[in-house]
């Protein structure tokens, strides 16, 4: 018992915030992000609960740090001989490209606080971006709370249309539904029907990223030249 408690008062003293968090990310980008518990994450670690708390008091705290380390990996840098057309393309495709490294944990960059200093960091840029493209203050920061929103969700949604894999299992799923639009009604579902092949085929996932993030930056683009 003596031994136990010498143990559990080093790993107090040798666990840090950074690794809890790193084991966090770990843990979730291999389970999920609702495999992470106190608990499971303290047995992952090789530690007690207890030693979890002493730097963070709740799982809430815990999701905020690992909201803020995602955000630390963002490439916020800025070519300033660049258009702020391609300044906010780069920087959507940075937090697009971090954000598939921790998919399960994506959502948590739009539901927690923006109090860290990576994710003040990143409103900054993202609003200096959109100020310089003509958006007023109120315009910018409802277009960035949109693009964080947007970006999270292509990511975290998990379409199945998008093909990271395809067994021979998920061929014969694909060519089902495709025989199975193919049989509609044409004068019922004419639009169906002649979409059958591209709404049952899967689609690399730098295709549907890329599209995603393009369909975001016209509708952006749009709203700058109608402004002007």
């Amino acid at each position: 018992m003596a031994r136990k408690s010498r143990q559990n008062a080093s790993n107090r003293v040798t666990l840090t915030p950074q690794a809890v968090v790193e084991g966090a990310l770990a843990l979730a980008d291999a389970e999920g992000l609702e495999a992470v518990t106190i608990r499971r994450l303290a047995k992952e670690l090789g530690v007690t609960p207890m030693a979890l708390y002493w730097h963070f008091r709740s799982k809430d705290e815990l999701l905020e740090g690992m909201a803020a380390r995602i955000f630390e990996e963002v490439d916020l840098s800025v070519d300033a001989s660049a258009t702020w057309q391609a300044q906010l393309r780069a920087l959507l495709g940075s937090m697009v490209g971090v954000l598939r490294a921790h998919p399960s944990t994506a959502i948590l960059l739009s539901t927690r606080t923006a109090s860290s200093e990576g994710s003040l960091r990143a409103t900054e840029v993202a609003l200096d971006i959109l100020g310089r493209g003509g958006f007023s203050p109120t315009e910018a920061t409802q277009i960035a709370r949109h693009a964080l929103s947007t970006v999270t969700n292509l990511v975290s949604g998990e379409p199945g249309v998008v093909a990271w894999e395809e067994s021979g299992e998920r061929i014969d799923v694909r060519r089902r539904a495709r025989l199975f639009l193919e049989s509609l009604p044409p004068e019922r579902y004419p639009r169906l029907v002649e979409a059958a092949a591209p709404l049952s085929e899967g689609v690399a996932p730098e295709t549907y990223f890329a599209f995603g993030l393009d369909l975001l930056l016209a509708g952006i683009e749009a709203m700058a030249a109608r402004t002007r």
